[in-house]
């Protein structure tokens, strides 16, 4: 057996290890980012944002929550946690600030605020792998659409203080930046995405935003999740809205060789699932020791499908039932110890492992909330039209 078929048995044979309480206040899970690897003798943290303008951390073993930063402060786009300093934790919000916390502190206040400019709306954002950098990208207003970039140094030297930023890029993109993502490896390199289309990639340490613009590709369609891949993370892949699937090599940009790797137009139609059927996209994630991309998708009854990418198509390893009972909104892939954690429209918050048994008492429950928290919360279109440009 290859390493690849070993890494596809044992997604598929992931099983339900935790389920978190549910909250009193339930709330969709839209994002989900734990913790790098903690000292010896502490506990790694999840963080959640929720649709109820809330931030949860919970410790990563027993999944009992710990903190709740936010509420009713704006609607929080994504979360994520330093690279360097495993207890900062930041989250981007609509009106038009990244806050860090660090869950080591009592208090509720965030120990930096970074600040954008007034008509500035974040619906994304991300932090490079050196934590030197923060990059949040805003909704369209008017006819401007911005990628706004801060200085991340010195979180720690006093507390909540604001933060101007460094500068913007205005050119790239035409509609609103949905999706910003670093490179895991390389500080300057970030690729972003939007409703307009496109997928662009920088090299933040030029002099301008015409020469940090390494490369445009084009997803023909509203961009809902992206992210690098590949041997050297040179690739580049994303979903859109409609449920299509493009993947690009970079390192291809000064051949004469295509970069497209594969363009699916709907992966629903394309993954065969059986009696299961295939809704929605939720994200990708990139397996190291399979040198292999796969997908995550699911139905509206909770089901999550995993999803095997190559150069020839799309292939079905696996589908993780019994778990959640509507639609999945967010995971995070731990490769430390092959685990799954994911979040969903039923306030579930679970934790998967190769072959676990469940440890937790509390019953799967059909938790399903109104959909009028859905206020502001981006969801698959499965009528939207595909964008040229």
């Amino acid at each position: 057996m290859t390493t690849v078929e070993k890494v596809e048995e044992q997604l598929a044979g992931l099983r339900i290890a935790r389920r978190c309480v549910p909250s009193e206040e339930p709330a969709y899970l839209l994002d989900i980012h734990t913790s790098s690897t903690a000292q010896a003798g502490s506990s790694r943290w999840v963080a959640v944002s929720c649709s109820n303008e809330s931030l949860r951390v919970y410790d990563r073993d027993t999944l009992r929550c710990l903190r709740q930063y936010g509420g009713r402060g704006g609607v929080l786009a994504g979360v994520r946690f330093a690279h360097t300093c495993d207890s900062l934790v930041f989250s981007a919000c609509s009106r038009g600030t990244v806050k860090c916390w660090d869950v080591r502190s009592a208090t509720q206040e965030p120990v930096q605020v970074f600040t954008g400019y007034p008509s500035n709306v974040f619906i994304s954002f991300d932090v490079s792998c050196s934590d030197l950098i923060v990059c949040a990208g805003t909704e369209k207003v008017e006819k401007d659409s911005f990628l706004v970039f801060w200085d991340a140094r010195g979180i720690t030297d006093c507390v909540s203080t604001s933060k101007e930023p460094l500068g913007v890029y205005s050119e790239s993109h035409n509609d609103d930046i949905t999706k910003i993502c670093f490179h895991p490896i390389e500080p300057n390199l970030v690729v972003s995405g939007s409703t307009d289309g496109l997928v662009n990639v920088f090299d933040i340490n030029k002099d301008n935003e015409d020469d940090a613009l390494i490369s445009t590709c084009n997803s023909d369609s509203s961009v809902s999740s992206l992210g690098w891949s590949g041997e050297g993370y040179k690739q580049v892949y994303c979903m859109t809205h409609d449920e299509g699937f493009c993947w690009w090599d970079m390192a291809q940009l000064d051949t004469e060789e295509p970069i497209t790797l594969l363009h699916v137009l709907d992966v629903r139609e394309s993954v065969c699932t059986e009696n299961h059927g295939l809704h929605y996209l939720v994200g990708g994630f990139y397996h190291e020791k399979a040198g292999k991309l796969f997908l995550i998708g699911g139905t509206s009854t909770g089901d999550i499908h995993l999803i095997s990418c190559s150069t020839d198509g799309l292939s079905l390893v696996g589908t993780l039932c019994g778990g959640h009972s509507a639609t999945v909104r967010s995971f995070c892939w731990s490769p430390t110890d092959e685990s799954l954690l994911t979040g969903g429209e039923d306030a579930q918050l679970l934790l998967w492992k190769p072959g676990a048994v469940e440890r937790s008492l509390t019953k799967k429950a059909s938790l399903k909330i109104s959909s009028s928290v859905q206020k502001r919360v981006r969801v698959h279109n499965t009528s939207l039209k595909s964008r040229k440009k």
